[in-house]
């Protein structure tokens, strides 16, 4: 009888820390994580700072608002808060990708290789596409949203948007596609996960376009502009999705086991 072939070690196997381990390196990877933040912030409070950078977003407002209308604070701090809010905000998003390096260092040590192949690619593709979403709705959807709305409202009314109202629609309006962009990420994890086939995403087809219709119209305000703006990409991003599905099913499949390929030897 021939010798059967020898049994490969387990990659991880020596790897195991202590509870105690863990925590302790949680604890430095978000103290890592703050500190990135922090220095964000510190340095956008220099320049552009918070004041400029409300600006910012809030031009596509301004831009649409009729000749001498402005913005106003109906709460006594809120010229102090708002500003502070979107700096925080955009200190975050700056030093996002050394957020999501350090989480990536620490889970990284218990995935096997093959594993590693599907959690890198999807970290880094998931965060391009929240930024590309916040990006989208920005530039493109608050302009045309705001140029829909004023073509509508009354001569006898001036518009005057309390501060804080316009930041909890811009916070919503990012965070719903960006949100809507991660539709990709799903569609490939699911897939790979094997919770549904290639086949059921293509036969889910049509229902899905109802579906992000639907949301589009729940979570963006009752306009056809920005309810389009948000849909159509959805759908886009679902045949997005299942095309990566494919690429990913295939790359980062786990090793075969040699005892399972290799057929038994008779003397």
């Amino acid at each position: 009888m021939s010798a059967q072939p020898p049994k490969p070690e387990d990659e991880l196997a020596g790897t195991e820390q202590p509870f105690v381990a863990h925590l302790i390196e949680l604890r430095d990877r978000i103290v890592k994580a703050f500190i990135a933040i922090a220095v964000a912030a510190v340095a956008l409070g220099f320049y552009p700072g918070p004041g400029a950078l409300y600006d910012i977003l809030a031009q596509p407002l301004v831009a649409h608002l009729p000749e001498g209308a402005t913005l106003i604070a109906t709460s006594v701090i809120s010229p102090f808060l708002v500003p502070l809010k979107i700096l925080l905000m955009a200190a975050f998003l700056i030093a996002l990708p050394v957020v999501l390096y350090q989480a990536w260092m620490f889970v990284a040590p218990g995935l096997y290789s093959h594993e590693k192949k599907l959690v890198l690619p999807l970290v880094i593709s998931s965060t391009i596409l929240f930024l590309v979403g916040v990006s989208f709705c920005y530039y493109f959807v608050f302009g045309q949203v705001f140029q829909f709305i004023q073509s509508f409202a009354p001569k006898s009314i001036t518009a005057a948007p309390d501060i804080e109202a316009y930041l909890s629609f811009v916070l919503t309006m990012f965070i719903a596609f960006g949100l809507s962009f991660e539709v990709p990420i799903v569609v490939v994890v699911l897939a790979r996960m094997g919770m549904v086939s290639i086949e059921k995403l293509k036969a889910f087809r049509s229902y899905f376009i109802v579906l992000a219709f639907v949301i589009a119209a729940v979570v963006t305000p009752p306009d056809v502009v920005s309810q389009l703006a948000l849909a159509i990409p959805m759908c886009l991003l679902y045949e997005l999705g299942i095309f990566a599905a494919r690429f990913f099913i295939e790359h980062t499949k786990a090793p075969a086991d040699p005892d399972e390929a290799a057929p038994e030897n008779t003397p």
